[in-house]
């Protein structure tokens, strides 16, 4: 019953964005490329090469809605607008809830983003030329790689993939969560608990630690702790001057993720000297129709962002 309930929340998320297509020509796809593993099973995403002369440049897609994350969810269509422009597209799907939380979703957007960037010159893309876009909870992670890319470690023989950068140089991204600590109203907490919690979205908030001693995986009670990790997965608290320029669409009757997140979100960043834009869609709530004409707009950004072109 969960998972049904799941589904149909994540339906209402995603609209058309996340839903298969059918009758799309996909010579250009690559399915399945194992990106990392954990816990024994692999993490995947779909490549899209470019259908005209590459541009040198990537878009990761997050495949998420709810935090729910699912290779049928990838929609080869909504890569149009960017591989007919010479992006390659690589579609991720991340650990999935109930099973893996937001934290652990996160990491798994960083291994995505070092991924890619250990494979630059097999694409034959620049790795200082990396967009990321997703709605709603794939909103959140687009911003999460935005304002909280990770440097490269020291070289791992074993894992070379640890030794890039994480993170994107660039975010287009729709009705995103920004802040858990301050939902809707300053001092409003929404870490999957209490009246503020989402209905159907409760385990991706059900965060735990793992003890060393015991070598298990024990939830995080204390509340103190989990408001550090809220604060920990709130994109706006890692902004800086040095955030990636971040395009935000939301909906000013958004019920399900107020406008304020992304009013707040963008009001910091361009407070701390990065650049940031909202785009309001009066009377829209967390999804409209035609959103896919929206991927257009997200193409114009990337282009200017990332290969310096107007439109």
């Amino acid at each position: 019953m969960l998972i049904h309930a799941i589904k149909s929340v994540i339906v209402s998320l995603t609209l058309a964005l996340l839903t298969t297509s059918t009758g799309f020509a996909q010579e250009n796809r690559q399915p399945d490329i194992i990106y990392g593993r954990k816990y024994g099973l692999a993490l995947t995403m779909d490549v899209f090469k470019p259908t005209v002369k590459s541009n040198r440049a990537a878009i990761v897609m997050i495949v998420s809605g709810g935090w729910f994350s699912n290779p049928e969810a990838i929609n080869p269509k909504s890569t149009n607008p960017f591989t007919s422009r010479g992006y390659h597209v690589f579609a991720v799907v991340h650990g999935s809830q109930p099973k893996f939380t937001i934290p652990e979703a996160i990491e798994d957007l960083h291994r995505a983003t070092k991924f890619i960037r250990s494979k630059a010159k097999e694409y034959d893309i620049d790795p200082e030329k990396i967009g990321i876009s997703g709605g709603s909870a794939g909103g959140h992670l687009s911003l999460m790689m935005g304002v909280a890319g990770k440097k490269g470690s020291e070289l791992n023989l074993k894992d070379q993939v640890q030794g890039f950068a994480s993170g994107a140089n660039a975010v287009a991204c729709f009705f995103p969560p920004t802040d858990f600590l301050n939902w809707g109203e300053e001092g409003k907490e929404q870490l999957g608990r209490g009246p503020q919690a989402i209905p159907n979205i409760i385990a991706p908030f059900d965060f735990v630690v793992f003890n060393q001693q015991k070598k298990q995986f024990e939830p995080v009670e204390d509340s103190i702790e989990r408001r550090k990790i809220g604060a920990a997965i709130s994109p706006i608290t890692h902004i800086s001057k040095q955030s990636a320029p971040s395009l935000l669409i939301h909906g000013d009757q958004d019920k399900l993720v107020s406008i304020q997140q992304a009013e707040s979100f963008v009001k910091k960043m361009k407070e701390a000297g990065a650049i940031a834009e909202l785009d309001t869609r009066k009377g829209a709530g967390h999804g409209w129709a035609n959103m896919d004409k929206d991927l257009e707009k997200f193409a114009d950004w990337f282009d200017l962002h990332l290969l310096n072109k107007m439109k």
